[in-house]
């Protein structure tokens, strides 16, 4: 588990990452990811989602079903203070990379329990 308590506070790391291949014809491919791409928070509790930018320029991001939402930019570190009421599973979405013309979706999970 990537996480610490600082106190009574919950802080979760995360970082942007890129798998990049070459095909056999020559075309680059290239997926962005969340790392983890799955976290699990206890609900009614105040959790520090530190996100940090290592690959890509900018991510704007948004989480699913919430009004959170920011841009993760490369070299620095993006603070998302989380608080669901709510169990379930929400998606860390990136604006950028969600669409098929852009490859693979870059979506991180938030398990809520």
């Amino acid at each position: 588990e990537n996480s610490q308590e600082k106190g009574n506070e919950l802080v979760i790391n995360m970082v942007t990452g890129e798998f990049t291949s070459t095909t056999s014809d020559g075309k680059k491919i290239e997926a962005y990811r969340f790392d983890p791409g799955t976290i699990s928070i206890p609900k009614n509790q105040d959790v520090t989602l530190s996100i940090f930018g290592v690959n890509g320029n900018e991510h704007p991001f948004y989480i699913e079903g919430t009004d959170i939402q920011g841009t993760v930019k490369k070299g620095e570190e993006t603070i998302v203070p989380l608080h669901f009421k709510e169990e379930g599973t929400y998606r860390l979405i990136c604006d950028t990379h969600t669409h098929h013309d852009n490859g693979v979706p870059m979506i991180a999970y938030i398990v809520v329990d």
